[in-house]
């Protein structure tokens, strides 16, 4: 099932509702683009690749809206883009999505009806094309994999963070089926716990040994040589191959580093963003302070009343702490500044 999927028979997107899990499974289903914006903003939907699909489908759901001429569905596309850029600031899939379907509708002849038909292809086909792009990716990233490895997992990179299969762990997926034994530590990723919620439920679909750890026993593990490889998406890639990605990734990337264990971020062309040069000028989103004071420990809140608190979503990890960048065009090395462009072809 896709995380992501257009319901063509009723004209309605379904979500799997990713707030619920692990203790309820539950797809919802979006009518509007105002829905849609809401859904990636309050992480119903969550993920760079499925975010940008989602965002996709909004501007289908916002044609289906639009009454009257071309030129009013193609103003409603314009409102709807920018309603649905807003949702979320960080992850570059969501815009990309957004500009490529506003491309083709703003290329697209005939009346409105032939515009609602290219944006919905249009919408489908970026669905598609990022199921496919995660296989090439795992097939990419497997190879660095070998049989016995302990791997570090942080956030949640797989099927549920796209449409379907996923990067990180659909290149751990596919390392599982072509039979190499191999074991998981998964970040628990405070403050969402998308680790311990997301990672850990898709591993128990896929029937791969883990362990749950807390963000910060990772160095711990690292520094006793139990691990191999560490693997984790991304959000957005600058031009010199700094990533950024699911708080907590840089001291991860940085413990990494200190124990000569490889650390391999695994990221779909289309999270490249190389009009920013570095990831100091990559915009970080900071989330509710409440998804850090309203944690509770046995029933009871954890930090003080009163307590404030600082809740950025992203961290930047430097391309100096990263081994190599799996793509679906290949696996990059550094001087990623050299070899990004040659293998985005914009060298």
């Amino acid at each position: 099932m896709r995380s992501v999927e257009w319901d063509a028979q009723h004209n309605q997107l379904w979500l799997i509702d990713q707030r619920l899990l692990p203790a309820e499974f539950r797809r919802v289903a979006l009518h509007t683009y105002e829905e849609v914006a809401e859904a990636i903003r309050t992480m119903v939907v969550r993920g760079a690749p499925a975010i940008g699909a989602a965002a996709a489908f909004g501007l289908a759901l916002a044609a289906q809206q639009a009454r009257g001429s071309r030129a009013a569905v193609l103003e409603t596309l314009q409102q709807a883009a920018r309603v649905l850029k807003a949702a979320r600031p960080t992850a570059v899939n969501l815009a990309w999505a957004v500009d490529r379907v506003l491309s083709v509708a703003q290329a697209t002849s005939g009346g409105a009806d032939d515009l609602r038909a290219a944006v919905l292809a249009e919408a489908q086909r970026i669905a598609d094309e990022d199921v496919a792009t995660n296989r090439r990716m795992a097939e990419y990233g497997a190879t660095l994999i070998a049989d016995g490895d302990t791997i570090i997992h942080h956030c949640n990179t797989g099927a549920l963070a796209t449409v379907d299969w996923g990067t990180a762990l659909g290149v751990i997926r596919m390392a599982h089926e072509q039979g190499k034994r191999i074991h998981v530590l998964v970040d628990e990723t405070r403050p969402r716990l998308q680790g311990a919620r997301l990672t850990a439920w898709e591993l128990e679909q896929y029937g791969i040994p883990y362990d749950i750890i807390t963000d910060n026993a990772a160095g711990f593990f690292l520094s006793r040589g139990e691990v191999q490889k560490v693997f984790v998406g991304a959000d957005r890639v600058a031009a010199n191959g700094d990533v950024a990605n699911k708080i907590g990734t840089y001291m991860l990337a940085l413990a990494a580093h200190d124990n000569g264990v490889p650390f391999y971020p695994v990221v779909p062309t289309s999270t490249f963003d190389l009009r920013i040069a570095h990831g100091r000028d990559i915009p970080i989103e900071e989330r509710d302070p409440d998804e850090v004071l309203a944690i509770q420990l046995r029933g009871r809140p954890v930090a003080p009343a009163g307590a404030s608190a600082r809740n950025p979503a992203f961290d930047v990890t430097p391309h100096r702490l990263i081994t190599a960048i799996v793509t679906d065009r290949g696996i990059i090395r550094p001087p990623f500044d050299v070899h990004i462009p040659r293998v985005l072809g914009t060298a």
